[in-house]
């Protein structure tokens, strides 16, 4: 078997991308289609982030409780409870939808409920790849799980802009609906003995504070998750900004802005596919990754056409898969298995929970300067915030940062001197090519 593709000699993954491709495709669908639904509402940008922020606020509320219940419960009963969950407030909105009744509030409150089951969905889901792949196989697992995703991305958005054009809005949310029975069905089918479970965690008082001290306590972990921070509240709004791009700036329509949306996901689906060939992880990757991600954010905000726009787009999604991706295997490897549900919820929610914040402010600087400053802001604080983040936690690390522009360009990372009499010492040189293994102690290092 190809090494892109070695973890689907495991049974039970392949069962599980199976519906997870197909679940994602219709959530792809209801996105472009719950976006088009509040712009024929309300005509506005900053409702449309109002709805993204609702949608993603559970996850920085109920976050780190979510990642309790995924460590003390047996994860595939809670995502097939999840699975339910979201597609009944699906069921609702399309009713709603198709019956002509929806109105701005309803689609809120749903986007809420929906964002619920969001919360409770992702720490799941993300900490039981490794149990269904083991770890010698959870990069390529990771990797296949992103390109699963943005193949859907690839196929939802551009479907659902054409379906929402021949028969409206309502019966795309509909198909959504059916879609999450295809994770269901592919869990039920699964062979438990045959999964890779820890031992649930026992209930004990402070179980959360646990997780976040033990994250506090590693400075690697810390400056991927700042990181993914400002990436994700400020540069990884691409279904609001591409909305306010399609409409606003370039006058297009819905199959316009659907396409988009699948032309983002090419280079996405390149990022997963490279990704997914790699053998280990390499954490410093995420730090490059989110600096490209901001500067091609930026460059897409100035595109002066509908067309050039599209061509910046794949590189956009390849920086921020390739970011994304890395960052879920540092995590996920780098921490004790009893810690992992908690520490991905952390995780998820430090990615999602902050677009309650940055996403209506995103869509208000749009709605007020423009659809370009939306992107060129996005990019631009996530540049700020990475490069933030790399100075306070290499410090904490003893890491010293130096760029160096030849023979090519690369960071070269080194420990702080330690002064021997006066002479001092380098006790270690970190080149940034070769990947690193995840150490026993501190797991990978991200630098």
């Amino acid at each position: 078997m190809s090494p892109t593709f070695r973890a689907f000699k495991v049974r039970n993954f392949r069962l599980y991308a199976s519906g997870a491709i197909v679940s994602n495709i219709g959530t792809w669908m209801q996105r472009v289609a719950q976006d088009w639904l509040v712009l024929e509402l309300t005509h506005s940008g900053t409702a449309l982030g109002i709805v993204t922020g609702l949608q993603f606020l559970p996850a920085l509320l109920l976050g780190p409780y979510a990642g309790l219940v995924a460590d003390r419960f047996p994860k595939r009963r809670v995502l097939t409870c999840t699975q339910i969950a979201m597609s009944t407030v699906a069921l609702v909105l399309g009713t709603l939808t198709v019956t002509g009744l929806v109105e701005p509030w309803h689609v809120y409150l749903l986007a809420l409920l929906f964002g619920v089951g969001t919360a409770f969905d992702a720490p799941a889901r993300q900490s039981f790849v490794v149990e269904m792949v083991g770890r010698d196989e959870l990069a390529n697992a990771v990797g296949l799980n992103s390109a699963s995703f943005n193949t859907a991305r690839l196929i939802g958005p551009a479907l659902a802009g054409l379906l929402i054009h021949w028969v409206g809005t309502g019966p795309v949310i509909l198909v959504n609906a059916v879609t999450y029975f295809a994770v269901i069905l592919s869990l039920r089918l699964m062979r438990v003995s045959e999964l890779h479970t820890p031992k649930p965690a026992a209930r004990d008082k402070g179980m959360i504070r646990d997780g976040m001290r033990y994250l506090w306590r590693r400075p690697d972990l810390m400056m991927v998750l700042v990181t993914v921070f400002f990436a994700g509240t400020f540069g990884l709004n691409f279904q609001l900004t591409s909305a306010l791009m399609a409409t606003q700036t370039f006058h297009k329509g819905a199959g316009e802005y659907g396409i988009l949306g699948s032309i983002l996901a090419i280079g996405s689906l390149a990022g997963a596919l490279l990704a997914a060939r790699r053998a280990r992880i390499r954490g410093r990757l995420v730090i490059g990754a989110a600096l490209t991600f901001g500067v091609m954010a930026i460059i897409s905000g100035l595109m002066p056409t509908y067309l050039s726009y599209a061509l910046v787009l794949p590189l956009v999604g390849l920086a921020s898969l390739t970011m994304l991706t890395t960052a879920n295997a540092t995590m996920q490897l780098g921490v004790d298995p009893t810690m992992r549900g908690r520490v991905m919820a952390l995780y998820m929610t430090v990615l999602m929970g902050g677009t309650p914040i940055g996403s209506p402010l995103i869509g208000w600087v749009g709605q007020e300067f423009g659809p370009r400053w939306s992107l060129i802001v996005g990019g631009g604080l996530t540049l700020l915030g990475t490069m933030a983040s790399v100075l306070y936690f290499s410090r904490r690390q003893g890491l010293s940062i130096r760029p160096r522009l030849l023979p090519r360009p690369r960071l070269e990372i080194l420990p702080q001197t330690e002064l021997l009499g006066e002479k001092a010492v380098v006790t270690e040189v970190i080149p940034v090519e070769p990947e690193t293994t995840p150490s026993k102690d501190l797991g990978p290092r991200v630098a």
